[in-house]
């Protein structure tokens, strides 16, 4: 498959870039995310946020359309999901019983997502969009289902602490595949097979770092999130959650002035700033 090919490439770049001149060690992949993956993400955020955008136009046109026709719910979510939310009752009990399987089965489903994501934006961006745009539809169709069930909070208490790490995740992803679009579509000054490449390596350190955070979630996903532990608790660590995520991207990687000239976290003249 022509994507599988190109994303096997990028991959392979990626490894080459990261690793140039060292030995593939732990010590290689803790500097990658000590230093060079925050560094990455600044440099794409808008690409990110662009991803962030798209996803919210999604969740307020599934908000909309189910409101507007409370049928639309049947059409994206099934008639068997439907009628368990109309009964009340939450979709993820099973996920209890079955924790560990669970949790493979969720980390493999978010990664196939986010790879998939990243992967299409050799569309032009339009597979990226359209990744972006449904997912923010299937979530605005949930909630607002939920919502007319009166389900809202065990909706987005469940959501709520593996979402904090998930839905960015998800957005990164989504910033990797606009990047590789963007590089395809506005190469500038350089040849577009050149523009390309440097959109890629950047798209991909951007999709690889999303590789512990969608396991962490999907951990979080199975073992805590059905779980009875207290809503305030679910949402507290939620917030504390997303503070760390957030605190890590802007932050982390500033203050080291001596690694500026790391291949990884040098700007191209053809990257964003």
């Amino acid at each position: 498959m022509h994507f599988a090919r190109y994303l096997n490439q990028l991959m392979a770049r990626a490894h080459n870039i990261i690793y140039a001149g060292h030995r593939a060690s732990a010590s290689g992949i803790l500097n990658f995310f000590r230093r060079d993956y925050p560094r990455v993400f600044r440099r794409n955020a808008k690409f990110c946020a662009l991803a962030v955008a798209v996803f919210v136009a999604g969740g307020l046109a599934g908000v909309a359309l189910t409101l507007q026709d409370p049928d639309f719910q049947l059409q994206v979510l099934g008639p068997r999901m439907v009628q368990t939310i109309q009964r009340k009752e939450m979709w993820t009990h099973s996920i209890i019983s079955v924790k560990p399987v669970a949790s493979s089965a969720i980390m493999t489903n978010n990664m196939t997502v986010g790879f998939m994501t990243y992967a299409t934006g050799i569309t032009a961006g339009i597979g990226t969009l359209y990744m972006m745009f449904f997912n923010g539809l299937l979530m605005g169709v949930i909630g607002t289902a939920c919502a007319l069930a009166g389900m809202s909070l065990s909706l987005w208490s469940f959501v709520a602490p593996h979402g904090a790490l998930e839905l960015p995740a998800i957005f990164l992803a989504g910033g990797a595949g606009l990047r590789i679009a963007h590089g395809l579509l506005f190469p500038g000054l350089l040849p577009r097979k050149d523009s390309l490449a440097i959109a890629g390596r950047d798209a991909t350190m951007l999709v690889l770092g999303t590789v512990p955070i969608l396991i962490i979630a999907g951990t979080i996903e199975a073992f805590v999130s059905p779980t009875g532990l207290a809503i305030p608790l679910k949402f507290a660590m939620s917030a504390a959650l997303l503070a760390l995520l957030g605190a890590y991207l802007f932050g982390v990687g500033r203050e080291d002035p001596a690694t500026a000239n790391s291949f990884a976290s040098r700007p191209d003249k053809n990257s964003p700033p």
